[in-house]
């Protein structure tokens, strides 16, 4: 987990479809400078994460030992935090009335029936055009709602070829989505924002400063953004994590669509090992 760190705020982020490419995990650990920038492993350095903390000449990269999994972890340390990134852009409404699925209702009961705690990441687009779904989710004490912006356009670029939000607008873009989403009746609603495509600059950290959300990245990408082998997706998530981990998913049957059937050999495989789920609130606590 990456925490980053800016001007008194905290801020945090998770991936996207965007963010991989036929099952290749990419892990942004530094502002993304190209979109075709090499891919990097689902785990990060030995020597820890980067934190980026506000110093004399503007953001500063300090590294910091990871306190458990990769250096060792006692048994009781063994916990993993599952997101899911319900990702929908302004656009695609039009989309979503031809037919197309931008929700996965059956992911959602699925992690219900197997009593996993999760933490979704929403866009206010996703939000607006299911809200009841948004509602439910919200108002469940297994879930919490995290903002991953409105309409999920990058927050730096190049971002894998999303568009752009200008930084004047950075601000009210996350403020917009959390708007949307508390609209819905959702009450656990968490101050935690997912960068789209975990793309992001030192611009953009300072603009969303004032927001006071936390902004976290991942140590491990599922790879189930346009998959369609569920069984490679599971051995992904089954082979990178670590106690501490956080896994990025999604919660968009059109560009994810064997997430659920990944996630009902996920969830035994990782209990079987002896991990325990968490939200991400609760690993941040840790």
């Amino acid at each position: 987990m990456i925490l980053l760190t800016v001007m008194g705020g905290a801020l945090a982020g998770c991936a996207s479809p965007e963010a991989t490419r036929a099952g290749t995990a990419v892990l942004p650990t530094t502002p993304e400078k190209s979109a075709a920038a090499s891919p990097s492993p689902s785990r990060p350095p030995e020597s820890g994460p980067p934190v980026l903390a506000p110093g004399p000449g503007g953001l500063t990269p300090v590294f910091e030992r990871r306190a458990a999994g990769r250096d060792g972890a006692a048994a009781s340390d063994k916990v993993v935090a599952l997101t899911f990134d319900a990702d929908m852009t302004a656009d695609q409404g039009r989309r979503a009335a031809g037919g197309e699925h931008f929700d996965n209702p059956g992911l959602i009961a699925s992690l219900r029936r197997l009593k996993v705690p999760s933490t979704v990441f929403m866009t206010g687009r996703w939000a607006q055009e299911y809200p009841d779904q948004a509602r439910s989710i919200g108002t469940d004490p297994l879930f919490e709602i995290a903002n991953h912006s409105f309409s999920h356009h990058a927050f730096s670029s190049p971002c894998y070829g999303l568009p752009a939000v200008a930084a004047e607008d950075m601000r009210a873009d996350v403020e917009r989505a959390f708007t949307a989403i508390r609209r819905t009746g959702a009450r656990h609603v968490v101050p935690y924002f997912r960068f789209p495509g975990g793309c992001y600059d030192d611009a953009s950290l300072k603009a969303l400063a004032p927001t006071g959300v936390t902004a976290v990245q991942w140590d491990v990408v599922s790879g189930d953004a346009f998959a369609t082998d569920a069984d490679a997706v599971a051995e992904q998530v089954l082979e990178g994590v670590r106690p501490g981990s956080l896994v990025v998913m999604h919660c968009t049957r059109s560009a994810a669509p064997v997430t659920d059937d990944a996630l009902r050999r996920i969830v035994p495989g990782l209990r079987e090992r002896g991990y325990r789920f968490v939200k991400v609130s609760e690993l941040m606590r840790g």
